[in-house]
């Protein structure tokens, strides 16, 4: 990857790369048995490091419109919760503007899977990091699962989902059949060594999805599985909703024997989830419960727990949860549209496991793939794009005809 261009282009471009070399190092950190004392600091560079590239890059006045917009967005976030995730994302999806994403996200899976390898093999070599974990899973009984350097076995698991995933969105419309067998025998692997159902049911569906789009090439089959994979991901979307909604008739199930057939389906559900839905009711605020949510969340939303959707809308609010739903599911048709339907997989893929899982959630920009497709496509979905483009400092020279010539 070489940049082009003169001295205000070459700034922007290793800005970028050195703001998302950082934040995979991060996601990579937190991972490992290490704990970052510097985590907020690093947040703070990477979006100044974003913020250059944005501020070096050429805007139409519609697209510098939307980043002001959601920048406000973020600030409001930012003075209620006093997270700043939503004015960082702004920042990293506009700056994705003229880069390779797939130059970008190659880089991001080359670092992730060589530093899943390191931490690995120091927690094997006994240098760094635990081999195995022996806890109750949650199943009334002590079970030993493999850790392998990363804490918990769903956190190992996850990482080899996220690594799945990422691999198959680049390569995968050329693998081969052996290829595909390959990399379902190495996600059983670790499965064996975890029993992270989630994770390998969803580097399954990752496959299964690839696999159709590498050799089914008909198009009303595969507007059939776009409609298909939009429903989908807003069925999860909903079904949490509905879970956040109802989490209490657990609670009252296990505390006064309170019983009914709608009782009976969410007990059903909490099962399949592994106890996701009895542990929202878990705490005494009843964290993530939907009489939690706010507008825009507040500073007291801070829990963490599984459920990706249902920790979007408890960490951030209604509103900053709902605008990223529909811009989620915009892009999802946008790239239907466009024939990228490895993008739209991965998409899709994040949305199903948003429901109980919520690696993408969360403080580390570099562990959702969705973020940097959004930055692939974001002026593009909502047309904003126009042939006349300034920098920053033009924008006001424009607006008032002092200089009309490009």
């Amino acid at each position: 990857m070489k940049s082009k261009g003169n001295i205000a282009e070459t700034i922007a471009y290793y800005s970028f790369y050195l703001g998302v070399v950082i934040e995979v190092l991060m996601v990579l950190v937190d991972k490992s048995a290490y704990i970052n004392p510097i985590e907020g600091r690093l947040f703070q560079i990477t979006f100044l490091l974003f913020l250059i590239k944005v501020c070096f890059t050429k805007y139409s006045l519609k697209e510098y419109a939307a980043i002001s917009l959601f920048l406000i967005l973020g600030a409001v976030s930012y003075y209620v919760t006093g997270r700043n995730e939503i004015v960082r994302l702004v920042m990293l999806i506009s700056a994705c503007k003229g880069i390779d994403i797939r130059k970008c996200l190659k880089l991001v899976f080359y670092m992730t899977a060589a530093g899943c390898a390191v931490i690995i093999l120091l927690s094997v070599a006994g240098l760094y990091g635990s081999v195995s974990l022996t806890m109750d899973y949650g199943r009334g009984t002590e079970e030993t699962r493999y850790v392998l350097g990363m804490g918990h076995p769903n956190a190992l698991q996850c990482m080899v989902w996220a690594i799945t995933v990422l691999g198959l969105y680049l390569y995968g419309e050329s693998l081969r059949w052996y290829g595909f067998v390959a990399v379902l025998a190495v996600n059983l692997f670790f499965f064996y060594l975890t029993d992270s159902k989630t994770s390998v049911l969803a580097a399954i569906l990752m496959i299964v999805c690839t696999g159709l789009v590498r050799y089914i090439k008909s198009d009303r089959f595969q507007k059939v599985c776009c409609v298909g994979g939009i429903l989908l991901a807003l069925g999860c979307i909903l079904l949490s909703i509905v879970i956040a909604a109802n989490a209490w008739r657990v609670y009252n199930f296990h505390w006064y024997s309170e019983w009914s057939e709608i009782t009976e389906i969410f007990l059903k559900l909490d099962g399949a989830l592994t106890g996701r839905i009895h542990s929202l009711v878990g705490t005494t605020r009843w964290e993530g419960t939907i009489q939690t949510w706010r507008l825009f969340s507040e500073a007291a939303n801070n829990y963490f727990f599984d459920m990706g959707w249902i920790r979007l809308f408890y960490w951030y609010g209604i509103i900053p949860a709902g605008i990223f739903v529909i811009a989620m599911l915009w892009l999802m048709w946008y790239c239907a549209r466009e024939k990228d339907y490895m993008a739209f997989i991965v998409i899709m893929v994040f949305a199903v496991y948003s429901l109980p899982e919520a690696h993408g959630i969360s403080v580390y920009l570099a562990r959702n793939y969705v973020f940097f497709l959004m930055g692939a496509y974001w002026n593009k979905m909502f047309g904003l794009t126009s042939e006349k483009e300034y920098h920053w400092w033009k924008i006001p020279q424009k607006i008032i005809g002092l200089n009309r010539k490009e």
